[in-house]
Protein backbone atom coordinates (compact mmCIF):
# COMPACT_ATOMS: atom_id res chain seq x y z
CA UNK A 1 0.00 0.00 0.00
CA UNK A 2 1.54 3.83 -0.59
CA UNK A 3 2.20 5.42 1.93
CA UNK A 4 0.03 8.28 1.50
CA UNK A 5 -2.99 5.73 1.31
CA UNK A 6 -1.75 3.99 4.38
CA UNK A 7 -1.57 7.22 5.98
CA UNK A 8 -4.88 8.57 5.00
CA UNK A 9 -6.49 4.74 6.56
CA UNK A 10 -4.56 5.95 9.84
CA UNK A 11 -5.93 9.13 10.27
CA UNK A 12 -9.11 9.86 12.64
CA UNK A 13 -11.45 11.98 13.03
CA UNK A 14 -14.30 13.15 15.37
CA UNK A 15 -16.95 10.98 15.93
CA UNK A 16 -20.09 13.97 15.39
CA UNK A 17 -20.90 13.80 12.43
CA UNK A 18 -21.16 10.28 12.01
CA UNK A 19 -23.44 10.15 14.79
CA UNK A 20 -25.55 13.15 13.79
CA UNK A 21 -25.74 10.81 10.64
CA UNK A 22 -27.29 8.29 12.51
CA UNK A 23 -29.44 10.15 14.57
CA UNK A 24 -31.27 12.03 11.64
CA UNK A 25 -30.78 9.04 9.35
CA UNK A 26 -32.83 6.69 11.79
CA UNK A 27 -35.37 9.42 12.43
CA UNK A 28 -35.83 10.24 8.47
CA UNK A 29 -36.99 6.18 7.51
CA UNK A 30 -39.02 5.90 11.12
CA UNK A 31 -40.73 8.87 9.28
CA UNK A 32 -41.06 7.37 5.77
CA UNK A 33 -42.18 3.94 7.55
CA UNK A 34 -45.09 5.44 9.59
CA UNK A 35 -46.06 7.47 6.94
CA UNK A 36 -46.03 4.99 4.50
CA UNK A 37 -48.63 2.95 6.59
CA UNK A 38 -50.72 6.03 7.45
CA UNK A 39 -51.58 6.70 3.71
CA UNK A 40 -52.48 2.80 3.56
CA UNK A 41 -49.96 2.13 0.99
CA UNK A 42 -48.58 -1.05 2.60
CA UNK A 43 -52.54 -3.00 1.92
CA UNK A 44 -52.66 -0.79 -1.88
CA UNK A 45 -49.09 -1.64 -3.37
CA UNK A 46 -48.41 -5.38 -0.81
CA UNK A 47 -51.65 -6.82 -0.16
CA UNK A 48 -54.33 -5.22 -2.75
CA UNK A 49 -52.74 -6.50 -6.36
CA UNK A 50 -52.91 -10.26 -7.53
CA UNK A 51 -49.56 -10.15 -8.96
CA UNK A 52 -46.43 -8.77 -8.30
CA UNK A 53 -43.13 -7.84 -10.94
CA UNK A 54 -40.01 -8.97 -8.98
CA UNK A 55 -36.71 -8.62 -9.99
CA UNK A 56 -34.29 -11.00 -11.95
CA UNK A 57 -33.01 -13.16 -9.96
CA UNK A 58 -35.48 -12.18 -6.82
CA UNK A 59 -38.68 -14.05 -7.48
CA UNK A 60 -38.44 -15.55 -4.01
CA UNK A 61 -39.00 -12.42 -2.52
CA UNK A 62 -43.01 -11.96 -2.54
CA UNK A 63 -45.41 -9.71 -0.15
CA UNK A 64 -46.57 -12.43 2.80
CA UNK A 65 -50.14 -11.18 2.33
CA UNK A 66 -51.00 -9.53 5.99
CA UNK A 67 -48.13 -10.54 7.74
CA UNK A 68 -46.30 -8.41 5.32
CA UNK A 69 -46.99 -5.70 8.46
CA UNK A 70 -44.96 -7.40 10.21
CA UNK A 71 -41.69 -6.48 7.59
CA UNK A 72 -42.73 -2.59 8.02
CA UNK A 73 -43.19 -2.98 11.92
CA UNK A 74 -39.61 -4.97 12.28
CA UNK A 75 -38.14 -2.22 9.24
CA UNK A 76 -40.06 0.71 11.87
CA UNK A 77 -38.35 -0.27 14.86
CA UNK A 78 -35.10 -0.64 13.96
CA UNK A 79 -35.12 2.70 12.41
CA UNK A 80 -35.82 4.10 15.98
CA UNK A 81 -33.23 2.03 17.26
CA UNK A 82 -30.64 3.27 14.63
CA UNK A 83 -31.96 6.90 15.50
CA UNK A 84 -31.21 5.88 19.14
CA UNK A 85 -28.16 3.96 18.64
CA UNK A 86 -29.67 1.25 21.15
CA UNK A 87 -28.37 -2.27 20.07
CA UNK A 88 -27.18 -0.81 16.87
CA UNK A 89 -25.62 -3.21 14.79
CA UNK A 90 -28.41 -5.67 14.82
CA UNK A 91 -30.84 -2.80 14.18
CA UNK A 92 -28.59 -1.66 11.15
CA UNK A 93 -28.63 -5.12 10.13
CA UNK A 94 -32.56 -5.25 10.22
CA UNK A 95 -33.11 -2.36 9.21
CA UNK A 96 -31.34 -3.13 5.62
CA UNK A 97 -33.07 -6.64 5.44
CA UNK A 98 -36.34 -5.27 6.19
CA UNK A 99 -36.14 -2.29 3.87
CA UNK A 100 -34.58 -3.73 1.08
CA UNK A 101 -37.41 -6.87 1.48
CA UNK A 102 -39.95 -4.47 0.72
CA UNK A 103 -38.68 -2.50 -2.19
CA UNK A 104 -37.67 -5.90 -3.86
CA UNK A 105 -41.33 -7.29 -3.24
CA UNK A 106 -42.44 -5.60 -6.36
CA UNK A 107 -40.70 -3.61 -8.79
CA UNK A 108 -43.89 -1.32 -10.20
CA UNK A 109 -42.71 0.59 -7.03
CA UNK A 110 -38.87 0.92 -7.96
CA UNK A 111 -37.10 4.45 -7.21
CA UNK A 112 -33.87 5.69 -7.12
CA UNK A 113 -34.19 7.08 -4.04
CA UNK A 114 -35.17 3.81 -2.69
CA UNK A 115 -32.47 1.81 -4.19
CA UNK A 116 -29.84 5.05 -2.33
CA UNK A 117 -31.65 4.20 1.26
CA UNK A 118 -30.50 0.31 1.11
CA UNK A 119 -26.99 1.60 -0.08
CA UNK A 120 -26.99 3.71 2.86
CA UNK A 121 -28.47 0.81 5.39
CA UNK A 122 -26.05 -1.36 4.02
CA UNK A 123 -22.68 1.24 4.12
CA UNK A 124 -23.74 1.67 7.77
CA UNK A 125 -23.79 -1.77 8.58
CA UNK A 126 -20.12 -1.76 8.65
CA UNK A 127 -19.51 2.43 10.29
CA UNK A 128 -19.66 2.58 13.62
CA UNK A 129 -22.12 5.08 14.39
CA UNK A 130 -23.10 3.86 17.57
CA UNK A 131 -20.03 5.29 18.98
CA UNK A 132 -20.79 8.55 20.30
CA UNK A 133 -24.19 9.82 21.56
CA UNK A 134 -25.98 7.01 21.64
CA UNK A 135 -27.34 4.44 23.95
CA UNK A 136 -24.80 1.47 23.21
CA UNK A 137 -22.09 4.19 24.04
CA UNK A 138 -24.13 5.50 27.67
CA UNK A 139 -24.46 1.97 29.07
CA UNK A 140 -21.45 0.50 27.80
CA UNK A 141 -18.61 3.29 28.09
CA UNK A 142 -15.26 0.93 26.71
CA UNK A 143 -17.54 1.23 23.13
CA UNK A 144 -17.82 4.75 23.57
CA UNK A 145 -15.36 6.94 21.66
CA UNK A 146 -14.40 10.57 20.57
CA UNK A 147 -12.84 9.17 17.78
CA UNK A 148 -13.46 7.32 14.83
CA UNK A 149 -11.77 6.53 11.20
CA UNK A 150 -11.67 9.23 8.58
CA UNK A 151 -12.77 6.67 5.99
CA UNK A 152 -15.73 5.83 7.55
CA UNK A 153 -17.60 9.51 7.73
CA UNK A 154 -15.75 9.76 4.04
CA UNK A 155 -17.08 6.77 2.74
CA UNK A 156 -20.48 8.50 3.15
CA UNK A 157 -19.30 11.44 1.58
CA UNK A 158 -18.52 9.46 -1.24
CA UNK A 159 -21.92 7.74 -1.98
CA UNK A 160 -23.64 11.13 -1.80
CA UNK A 161 -21.29 12.38 -3.95
CA UNK A 162 -21.51 9.73 -6.60
CA UNK A 163 -25.37 10.00 -6.27
CA UNK A 164 -25.17 13.48 -7.04
CA UNK A 165 -22.15 13.38 -10.03
CA UNK A 166 -23.90 10.54 -11.58
CA UNK A 167 -27.18 11.99 -11.78
CA UNK A 168 -25.67 15.17 -13.15
CA UNK A 169 -23.72 13.37 -15.79
CA UNK A 170 -27.04 11.71 -16.67
CA UNK A 171 -28.47 14.96 -17.66
CA UNK A 172 -25.76 15.56 -20.36
CA UNK A 173 -27.94 13.95 -23.24
CA UNK A 174 -30.16 16.43 -26.04
CA UNK A 175 -33.75 15.63 -24.57
CA UNK A 176 -32.40 17.57 -21.23
CA UNK A 177 -30.75 20.15 -22.48
CA UNK A 178 -31.61 21.24 -26.00
CA UNK A 179 -35.41 20.55 -25.94
CA UNK A 180 -35.71 21.02 -21.73
CA UNK A 181 -37.56 16.95 -21.83
CA UNK A 182 -39.48 15.95 -20.19
CA UNK A 183 -39.51 19.10 -17.60
CA UNK A 184 -41.40 20.51 -20.51
CA UNK A 185 -44.23 18.28 -20.02
CA UNK A 186 -44.33 17.95 -16.46
CA UNK A 187 -43.92 21.27 -15.52
CA UNK A 188 -46.49 23.20 -17.02
CA UNK A 189 -49.28 21.76 -15.39
CA UNK A 190 -48.00 23.02 -12.35
CA UNK A 191 -49.69 26.30 -13.02
CA UNK A 192 -51.75 26.67 -10.27
CA UNK A 193 -48.80 27.04 -7.43
CA UNK A 194 -48.17 30.77 -6.42
CA UNK A 195 -46.13 32.78 -8.08
CA UNK A 196 -43.97 29.79 -9.78
CA UNK A 197 -46.67 28.84 -11.34
CA UNK A 198 -46.81 31.46 -14.45
CA UNK A 199 -43.47 31.13 -14.19
CA UNK A 200 -44.24 27.61 -15.29
CA UNK A 201 -45.41 28.61 -18.28
CA UNK A 202 -42.92 30.16 -20.19
CA UNK A 203 -40.02 27.99 -22.27
CA UNK A 204 -37.30 30.11 -21.12
CA UNK A 205 -37.61 29.13 -17.81
CA UNK A 206 -37.95 25.27 -18.58
CA UNK A 207 -34.52 25.59 -20.02
CA UNK A 208 -33.36 27.19 -16.96
CA UNK A 209 -34.55 24.74 -14.75
CA UNK A 210 -33.15 22.22 -16.86
CA UNK A 211 -29.29 23.08 -17.09
CA UNK A 212 -29.36 24.66 -13.82
CA UNK A 213 -30.40 21.03 -12.26
CA UNK A 214 -27.79 19.71 -14.44
CA UNK A 215 -24.97 21.93 -13.49
CA UNK A 216 -25.92 21.62 -9.66
CA UNK A 217 -26.05 17.84 -9.87
CA UNK A 218 -22.46 18.03 -11.28
CA UNK A 219 -21.10 20.56 -9.23
CA UNK A 220 -22.98 20.31 -5.39
CA UNK A 221 -20.82 17.24 -4.38
CA UNK A 222 -17.10 19.49 -5.03
CA UNK A 223 -18.91 22.69 -3.19
CA UNK A 224 -19.74 20.61 -0.26
CA UNK A 225 -16.51 19.44 -0.12
CA UNK A 226 -14.79 22.88 -0.13
CA UNK A 227 -15.23 24.70 3.08
CA UNK A 228 -15.34 28.13 1.63
CA UNK A 229 -18.19 27.01 -0.48
CA UNK A 230 -20.06 24.36 2.07
CA UNK A 231 -22.78 26.53 3.33
CA UNK A 232 -23.52 28.48 0.17
CA UNK A 233 -23.72 24.75 -1.26
CA UNK A 234 -25.86 23.38 1.59
CA UNK A 235 -28.14 26.50 1.16
CA UNK A 236 -28.29 25.26 -2.50
CA UNK A 237 -29.23 21.95 -1.48
CA UNK A 238 -32.30 23.15 0.72
CA UNK A 239 -33.27 25.19 -2.22
CA UNK A 240 -33.20 22.73 -4.76
CA UNK A 241 -34.55 19.89 -2.64
CA UNK A 242 -37.73 21.86 -1.09
CA UNK A 243 -38.48 22.78 -4.94
CA UNK A 244 -38.35 19.34 -6.45
CA UNK A 245 -40.91 18.82 -3.25
CA UNK A 246 -43.00 21.51 -4.44
CA UNK A 247 -42.94 20.26 -7.74
CA UNK A 248 -42.55 16.45 -7.73
CA UNK A 249 -44.34 13.69 -5.54
CA UNK A 250 -41.42 12.12 -4.10
CA UNK A 251 -42.20 12.12 -0.53
CA UNK A 252 -39.23 11.98 2.12
CA UNK A 253 -36.24 11.83 -0.43
CA UNK A 254 -35.87 15.28 -0.31
CA UNK A 255 -35.59 15.99 3.36
CA UNK A 256 -33.28 12.80 3.67
CA UNK A 257 -31.31 14.36 0.92
CA UNK A 258 -30.86 18.09 3.06
CA UNK A 259 -29.67 16.17 6.54
CA UNK A 260 -27.59 13.84 4.82
CA UNK A 261 -25.24 16.94 3.38
CA UNK A 262 -24.56 17.98 6.92
CA UNK A 263 -22.14 15.10 6.85
CA UNK A 264 -20.03 17.17 4.86
CA UNK A 265 -19.57 19.94 7.64
CA UNK A 266 -17.16 20.09 10.62
CA UNK A 267 -17.30 18.26 13.98
CA UNK A 268 -18.29 21.74 15.23
CA UNK A 269 -21.37 22.05 13.63
CA UNK A 270 -22.44 18.64 14.25
CA UNK A 271 -21.31 19.35 18.37
CA UNK A 272 -23.67 22.08 18.30
CA UNK A 273 -26.74 20.08 16.99
CA UNK A 274 -25.90 17.56 19.22
CA UNK A 275 -26.74 19.88 22.36
CA UNK A 276 -29.57 21.18 20.31
CA UNK A 277 -30.98 18.02 20.30
CA UNK A 278 -29.91 17.42 24.02
CA UNK A 279 -31.34 20.54 24.87
CA UNK A 280 -35.05 19.48 23.41
CA UNK A 281 -35.14 16.12 24.59
CA UNK A 282 -33.60 17.11 28.11
CA UNK A 283 -30.27 14.62 27.91
CA UNK A 284 -27.45 14.98 30.07
CA UNK A 285 -24.74 15.97 27.28
CA UNK A 286 -22.16 16.38 29.49
CA UNK A 287 -22.68 12.86 31.53
CA UNK A 288 -22.81 11.28 28.17
CA UNK A 289 -19.31 12.47 27.16
CA UNK A 290 -17.67 12.16 30.72
CA UNK A 291 -18.23 8.38 29.59
CA UNK A 292 -16.77 8.50 26.00
CA UNK A 293 -13.15 6.84 26.07
CA UNK A 294 -10.66 9.23 24.27
CA UNK A 295 -9.84 6.65 22.21
CA UNK A 296 -10.19 6.69 18.89
CA UNK A 297 -12.60 3.91 17.45
CA UNK A 298 -10.14 0.16 16.72
CA UNK A 299 -11.93 -2.34 14.24
CA UNK A 300 -11.30 -5.62 15.70
CA UNK A 301 -11.51 -7.72 12.03
CA UNK A 302 -10.20 -6.20 8.73
CA UNK A 303 -13.23 -7.18 7.25
CA UNK A 304 -15.28 -3.51 7.02
CA UNK A 305 -12.59 -1.67 5.05
CA UNK A 306 -12.64 -4.56 2.13
CA UNK A 307 -16.42 -4.54 1.87
CA UNK A 308 -16.92 -0.82 1.74
CA UNK A 309 -14.11 -0.60 -0.96
CA UNK A 310 -15.65 -3.27 -2.64
CA UNK A 311 -19.48 -1.58 -2.41
CA UNK A 312 -18.32 2.18 -3.73
CA UNK A 313 -16.50 0.51 -6.27
CA UNK A 314 -19.62 -1.25 -7.44
CA UNK A 315 -21.55 2.03 -7.24
CA UNK A 316 -19.00 3.48 -9.74
CA UNK A 317 -19.13 0.90 -11.93
CA UNK A 318 -22.60 -0.35 -12.11
CA UNK A 319 -24.23 2.26 -13.31
CA UNK A 320 -22.15 2.16 -16.82
CA UNK A 321 -23.25 -1.24 -17.49
CA UNK A 322 -25.78 0.18 -20.39
CA UNK A 323 -22.79 0.43 -22.53
CA UNK A 324 -22.79 -3.31 -22.98
CA UNK A 325 -26.17 -3.06 -24.81
CA UNK A 326 -27.58 -1.80 -28.47
CA UNK A 327 -29.60 0.99 -28.85
CA UNK A 328 -31.11 3.67 -26.95
CA UNK A 329 -30.92 3.21 -23.25
CA UNK A 330 -34.20 5.02 -22.54
CA UNK A 331 -36.24 2.86 -24.66
CA UNK A 332 -34.93 -0.54 -23.96
CA UNK A 333 -34.42 0.27 -20.40
CA UNK A 334 -31.38 -2.03 -20.05
CA UNK A 335 -28.99 -1.14 -17.92
CA UNK A 336 -31.17 2.19 -16.59
CA UNK A 337 -32.31 0.91 -13.34
CA UNK A 338 -29.51 0.77 -10.07
CA UNK A 339 -27.66 3.96 -12.18
CA UNK A 340 -28.92 7.26 -10.39
CA UNK A 341 -30.75 8.20 -13.64
CA UNK A 342 -33.13 10.21 -11.77
CA UNK A 343 -36.41 11.55 -13.21
CA UNK A 344 -35.07 11.95 -16.94
CA UNK A 345 -37.89 10.84 -19.05
CA UNK A 346 -41.62 10.71 -19.58
CA UNK A 347 -42.86 7.70 -21.13
CA UNK A 348 -46.54 6.65 -21.73
CA UNK A 349 -47.63 2.78 -23.30
CA UNK A 350 -50.31 0.69 -24.71
CA UNK A 351 -49.66 -2.98 -24.47
CA UNK A 352 -52.83 -5.37 -25.57
CA UNK A 353 -52.02 -9.49 -25.08
CA UNK A 354 -53.07 -12.15 -26.97
CA UNK A 355 -53.34 -15.66 -25.63
CA UNK A 356 -53.07 -18.08 -29.04
CA UNK A 357 -53.52 -21.51 -29.43
CA UNK A 358 -50.14 -21.97 -31.76
CA UNK A 359 -51.58 -25.59 -32.97
CA UNK A 360 -55.12 -24.33 -33.98
CA UNK A 361 -54.37 -20.71 -34.42
CA UNK A 362 -57.50 -19.73 -32.02
CA UNK A 363 -56.66 -16.74 -29.85
CA UNK A 364 -58.19 -14.46 -27.44
CA UNK A 365 -57.53 -11.28 -25.83
CA UNK A 366 -56.36 -10.22 -22.05
CA UNK A 367 -58.06 -7.66 -20.08
CA UNK A 368 -55.24 -6.03 -17.91
CA UNK A 369 -57.36 -4.97 -15.65
CA UNK A 370 -58.56 -8.44 -14.79
CA UNK A 371 -54.75 -9.45 -13.22
CA UNK A 372 -52.80 -5.73 -12.92
CA UNK A 373 -53.68 -2.51 -10.66
CA UNK A 374 -53.62 0.82 -12.64
CA UNK A 375 -50.28 1.38 -11.44
CA UNK A 376 -48.74 -1.89 -12.00
CA UNK A 377 -50.52 -1.70 -15.87
CA UNK A 378 -48.98 1.81 -16.34
CA UNK A 379 -45.51 0.59 -15.41
CA UNK A 380 -46.03 -2.83 -17.44
CA UNK A 381 -46.45 -0.98 -20.36
CA UNK A 382 -43.77 0.63 -21.64
CA UNK A 383 -40.94 -1.52 -19.63
CA UNK A 384 -39.59 -4.73 -21.29
CA UNK A 385 -38.98 -6.57 -18.34
CA UNK A 386 -42.10 -5.96 -17.10
CA UNK A 387 -43.63 -7.05 -20.57
CA UNK A 388 -42.05 -10.34 -20.46
CA UNK A 389 -42.19 -11.32 -16.85
CA UNK A 390 -46.40 -10.56 -17.34
CA UNK A 391 -46.55 -12.53 -20.87
CA UNK A 392 -45.24 -15.57 -18.71
CA UNK A 393 -47.53 -14.87 -15.81
CA UNK A 394 -50.40 -15.12 -18.29
CA UNK A 395 -49.49 -17.94 -20.32
CA UNK A 396 -48.49 -19.82 -16.64
CA UNK A 397 -52.24 -18.94 -15.64
CA UNK A 398 -54.26 -20.02 -19.34
CA UNK A 399 -52.28 -23.42 -18.92
CA UNK A 400 -53.46 -23.88 -15.28
CA UNK A 401 -56.85 -23.28 -16.50
CA UNK A 402 -56.72 -26.18 -19.51
CA UNK A 403 -55.31 -24.23 -22.38
CA UNK A 404 -52.95 -25.94 -24.23
CA UNK A 405 -50.21 -25.11 -26.48
CA UNK A 406 -50.37 -21.64 -25.24
CA UNK A 407 -48.34 -18.62 -26.82
CA UNK A 408 -48.39 -15.35 -25.93
CA UNK A 409 -47.85 -12.27 -27.87
CA UNK A 410 -48.40 -8.53 -27.45
CA UNK A 411 -49.20 -5.44 -29.46
CA UNK A 412 -47.30 -2.42 -27.80
CA UNK A 413 -47.00 1.39 -28.61
CA UNK A 414 -44.62 3.72 -26.89
CA UNK A 415 -44.36 7.38 -26.26
CA UNK A 416 -40.84 8.82 -25.33
CA UNK A 417 -40.21 11.80 -24.02
CA UNK A 418 -43.44 13.49 -25.97
CA UNK A 419 -42.56 11.84 -29.53
CA UNK A 420 -45.46 10.10 -31.11
CA UNK A 421 -45.78 6.76 -29.94
CA UNK A 422 -43.91 3.96 -31.71
CA UNK A 423 -44.33 0.07 -32.10
CA UNK A 424 -42.57 -0.81 -29.37
CA UNK A 425 -42.12 -4.88 -28.97
CA UNK A 426 -41.76 -7.34 -31.61
CA UNK A 427 -45.70 -8.89 -32.48
CA UNK A 428 -44.99 -11.83 -34.12
CA UNK A 429 -42.62 -13.37 -31.13
CA UNK A 430 -44.18 -15.43 -28.88
CA UNK A 431 -43.37 -14.52 -25.79
CA UNK A 432 -43.37 -17.39 -23.51
CA UNK A 433 -40.52 -18.89 -25.78
CA UNK A 434 -38.15 -15.63 -24.74
CA UNK A 435 -36.58 -15.93 -21.34
CA UNK A 436 -35.41 -13.18 -19.04
CA UNK A 437 -31.78 -12.87 -18.62
CA UNK A 438 -29.06 -10.19 -18.46
CA UNK A 439 -28.52 -10.18 -22.39
CA UNK A 440 -30.48 -8.02 -24.96
CA UNK A 441 -33.87 -8.78 -26.09
CA UNK A 442 -33.62 -8.76 -29.47
CA UNK A 443 -37.68 -8.48 -29.55
CA UNK A 444 -37.69 -4.57 -28.69
CA UNK A 445 -38.38 -2.99 -31.95
CA UNK A 446 -35.63 -0.06 -32.52
CA UNK A 447 -35.75 3.25 -31.53
CA UNK A 448 -36.88 5.70 -34.64
CA UNK A 449 -35.06 8.97 -33.12
CA UNK A 450 -31.59 9.83 -31.22
CA UNK A 451 -30.99 10.77 -28.01
CA UNK A 452 -27.40 11.80 -28.15
CA UNK A 453 -25.19 11.80 -25.22
CA UNK A 454 -24.35 10.04 -21.96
Amino acid sequence: MLPAVKNYFQKTTSAAPLAVFRVFFGTMMLISIVRFSLHGWIYKLYIEPKFFFSYYGFHWVQPIGNYTYLIFIVCGIASLCVALGYKYRIAIILFFLSFTYIELMDKTTYLNHYYFISCVGFLMIFLPANAYFSIDAYKNPTRAFLRVPRWTIDSIKFLLGTVYFYAGLAKLNSDWLFHALPLKIWLPSKYDLPILGDLLQQEWVLYIFSWSGAIYDLTIPFLLLYKPTRWFAFALVVIFHVLTRVLFPIGMFPFIMIVSSLIFFDAGVHQRIIRFISRLFRIDYSRIISKTNEKSYRYKRSLALPVVGIFLGIQLLFPWRYALYPDELFWTEEGFRFSWRVMLMEKAGFAEFTIKDMETGQKFMVDNDDFLTPFQEKQMSFQPDFILEYAHFLGNHFKEQGHKNVGVFVKSYVALNGRLSQPYIDPNVDLMKEKESFKHKNWILPFNDEIKGL
